[in-house]
């Protein structure tokens, strides 16, 4: 076979991903937890004057509900230790349930606790509160990101909380309710410049039709998805469960496509276009790129979606 997973990742090498992401990311780790807390709120607060956040529904929220009101009938210092442990990962029976959760969950639990903050039922950032000097780093660079960039760092500070549950050895994934899959009559099909291909454009078609079934179906059995700024995952079973627990009711918006022939029979294809996510709606399009990788028989051997360094990404279509 003349590829392997690590050797797919280098399709369209000249691909420019938002490498500020990941730093920004890693930035935001090496502060304290006083301070990690602080710059999520000071961002929330920012953010909601330029992008609206969606409130979680019913079905996300239903799984963090226990958890939510054992810390609102804690008092202010209860629930500052609480958030602290959350930032440093502690083995505590409250982070120990966070890690379980999806990431919808997760974000959901944090957009309560910014209401809550502002009503003033849970510990607030006190008055006058300065942040360190690397903290107020963290957050320029986080206001330098455009919009979807933003989203992407914050939603990520977040789903990274909590007690490992690569530590845990036996438990049980929480995760919203899949929802069902969109009607044919109401389904939309997509459009691509330049491309007809049609495993690509069943991939994005049941993806925004939450049709995860139809979707994994186009993978071969050893087939790997690598998120943004993650390593892959391998096998359709594992690639299953990130379709129902992270891209439940996402908007792909592809705009242009390149195919290419690539060594024993395989096709390589890169789409650009945009992201939509239902936390932030229409007010928000990620810049994506999509490279595909399909094996002779149209399956996808690899396929790597990036968040682009910026708009004019979308026309980089060159190998």
């Amino acid at each position: 076979m003349p590829f392997t997973i690590d050797s797919a990742r280098s399709i369209f090498p000249n691909t420019l991903s938002a490498d500020a992401v990941p730093a920004t990311i890693a930035r935001f780790a090496q502060l304290n937890a006083e301070d990690q807390l602080a710059l999520i709120w000071f961002a929330y607060l920012e953010m909601g004057t330029t992008i609206t956040i969606a409130a979680p529904g019913a079905a996300n929220m239903q799984f963090a509900e226990a958890t939510m009101n054992q810390i609102r009938k804690m008092d202010f210092r209860e629930q500052s230790q609480v958030m602290c442990d959350l930032t440093n990962g502690a083995d505590t029976p409250i982070c120990r349930t966070y890690g379980t959760w999806s990431a919808n969950i997760k974000l959901g639990f944090w957009y309560q606790l910014g209401k809550w903050m502002e009503e003033g039922i849970v510990a607030p950032i006190p008055e006058g509160y300065q942040l360190s000097a690397n903290a107020s780093a963290v957050l320029q660079a986080i206001r330098n990101l455009e919009p979807g960039q933003q989203i992407t760092v914050l939603r990520n500070f977040v789903v990274d909380m909590g007690y490992d549950p690569n530590k845990m050895g036996n438990y049980e994934r929480v995760s919203e309710p899949v929802v069902l899959p969109k009607e044919l009559s109401q389904r939309v099909k997509v459009n691509i410049e330049g491309l007809d291909n049609p495993t690509v454009l069943s991939y994005m078609n049941n993806m925004n039709a939450n049709d995860f079934d139809a979707l994994i179906e186009l993978f071969e059995p050893d087939g790997a998805l690598q998120p943004p700024f993650q390593r892959p995952i391998v096998g359709k079973e594992a690639v299953l469960r990130f379709f129902r627990e992270d891209c439940q009711n996402l908007k792909l918006l592809p705009e242009r496509g390149i195919l290419e022939p690539a060594e024993d029979g395989y096709t390589q294809i890169k789409v650009t276009g945009k992201v939509q996510t239902p936390w932030f709606g229409a007010a928000v399009g990620m810049n994506m790129a999509w490279r595909f990788l399909l094996n002779p028989q149209g399956k996808i051997f690899f396929v790597a979606i990036d968040l682009l360094a910026s708009p004019k990404e979308l026309l980089n279509l060159a190998r």
